[in-house]
This record gives structure tokens, sequence and C-alpha cells, in this order.
């Protein structure tokens, strides 16, 4: 069924605005894969906050000319679905990790910050851990030195037979 010239305006303006939002695109070829995988694969998209959309590749051309994603308008060819997510991550994530138990399912190319990534690229980028575990990570490097001084402090307390409340003021001092 084809679409009439607003239905095709519509479709370049919203996906449009999905790139104005967007830190990241991939682009997979979906041929050969059955309807409950892609199923599947949309809900997965959708609670990790990543829109994934199958589109005809002119209008999806047409919608990404001029943004940062146009440099990888070379690649739009063949049955693709496109992955947009404003997490930079998340979208590369859901998809190569589809892709590693679906064969069907094929990374063909990725774009962020207005470069192209290859096949190689898109993983590496799912390889890097999400903004929660990043920032977790960061917390508790913030919180290794504080933790390290109370130790050594109810240490201190525990050889001059306190308790760690009773710690005297040279020690904390120290």
């Amino acid at each position: 069924m084809s679409l009439n010239r607003s239905e095709k305006e519509a479709v370049i303006s919203e996906v449009t605005g999905l790139a104005a939002k967007a830190q990241t695109l991939v682009i997979a070829e979906y041929r050969g894969i059955t309807v409950a995988d892609m199923t599947k694969l949309r809900s997965t998209a959708r609670s990790s906050g990543v829109d994934l959309s199958v589109l005809k590749n002119t209008l999806a051309r047409r919608a990404v000319a001029g943004s940062s994603f146009e440099v990888v308008s070379d690649q739009m060819t063949g049955p693709l679905i496109y992955s947009f997510s404003e997490d930079a991550v998340a979208a590369a994530k859901v998809v190569a990790d589809f892709a590693k138990t679906n064969a069907k399912l094929v990374i063909r190319a990725g774009a962020y910050g207005g470069k192209a990534l290859d096949v190689e690229g898109v993983k590496q980028l799912a390889s890097i851990p999400s903004k929660e575990v990043l920032l977790a990570q960061l917390l508790g490097l913030m919180q290794s030195p504080i933790s390290r001084i109370a130790r050594v402090m109810a240490a201190l307390a525990e050889q001059k037979g306190g308790s760690a409340e009773e710690a005297p003021a040279e020690a904390v001092a120290a």
C-alpha cells in the first residue's frame, strides 16, 4: 500500500523529529525475521527508550538530510530497520544484543555524533555500560577514599579500646 503525499510528509516530519532528539542511529537489515521475533525486538526497544521503525529508505534519507545522521544515507538500501535513541548507547545495545541471538538481523551501519559507524563501531558502542552503570561506578570511586578513612578511624578506635563512635579527636585530625 503506497502512501499519499500528506502521509509521506507526516512520516518525514516524525522521523525528522526523532533524529533531532536522538544521539544515535543504528541501521540493521531485518530480512527473514519472523513476526514474533520482530515483536520481541520492538518490545525490548520500547522498554529501553529506543524508537524502532521500518521506513521507506527514500523517506528516511529525506528525513535525516541536514542532520548529523546524514553521514549514513548511502547505507540506506534494502529492507532496513531504523533505531533512534536519545541515550548514546541504547540503540546500539538493543540491536547488537538482539543480533547475537538472531542471525537474521544484520547490523549495517550506525551514526553517533555526526560520524558514521561501521558494524564494529556499533558493537563497540553497544559494549559501553549504560549511563546509570557509569554513574554508579563514578559514585563508587568517589566514595572509596571516604570509606577507607572511615575504616582506618574505626581500626584506630578499636586499638585504643573504644568504639568507632568514640574515636579520639587526635585520630580524627590525623
